[in-house]
């Protein structure tokens, strides 16, 4: 599988920047996970932390559920790798878990995202409310925060890769 990245445009409606970035993101997650095996994708490569590729693609699918179904619409599904047990079980994996699931269940929740998002306005608001504030969010904030969370990541999928690999880039 080769993941094909577009820089975002540089001169576009706003609705077209944010998703450009988000979709921009997303394709550098995957790019930063290609070509290794299921065991480097599980190899947490900067002791001490437990940190690994696939515990990140696991919390990004997490992260695009509840932002996109729970907080924006109000559908809770639940959790898919978290419990009440491991509240941190998207980052805790396994020698049984691998990266044709983790990766499915991932590419499942951006496209659950992009429905959910298509037929709503930037400045829509979501059923979920801040914790902080109990405000609802727009949806414009809600795809401000995704590129947020997956530049971050992102930047700790570099490190993971350079250590598995020496493979480096952006």
């Amino acid at each position: 599988m080769t993941s094909e990245r577009r820089e975002p445009a540089l001169n576009a409606p706003e609705r077209e920047m944010l998703e450009g970035w988000l979709d921009y993101h997303r394709r550098t997650l995957a790019l930063k996970c290609e070509g290794l095996s299921d065991e480097q994708l599980r190899t947490a490569s900067v002791p001490p932390s437990e940190l690994t590729l696939m515990g990140l693609v696991r919390h990004m699918a997490e992260v695009e559920r509840a932002w996109f179904r729970k907080v924006l619409t109000g559908d809770d599904p639940g959790p898919v790798y978290c419990s009440e047990a491991d509240e941190d079980g998207d980052f805790h994996v396994t020698d049984a878990d691998t990266w044709q699931e983790a990766h499915t269940t991932w590419q499942a929740e951006i496209e659950a995202a992009r429905r959910t998002a298509a037929g709503l306005g930037l400045d829509e608001l979501s059923r979920g409310r801040s914790r902080f504030t109990e405000e609802p969010f727009s949806l414009r904030w809600i795809y401000t925060h995704m590129i947020e969370e997956y530049a971050r990541h992102n930047g700790h999928a570099d490190l993971l890769r350079e250590r598995i690999d020496g493979a480096t880039g952006d």
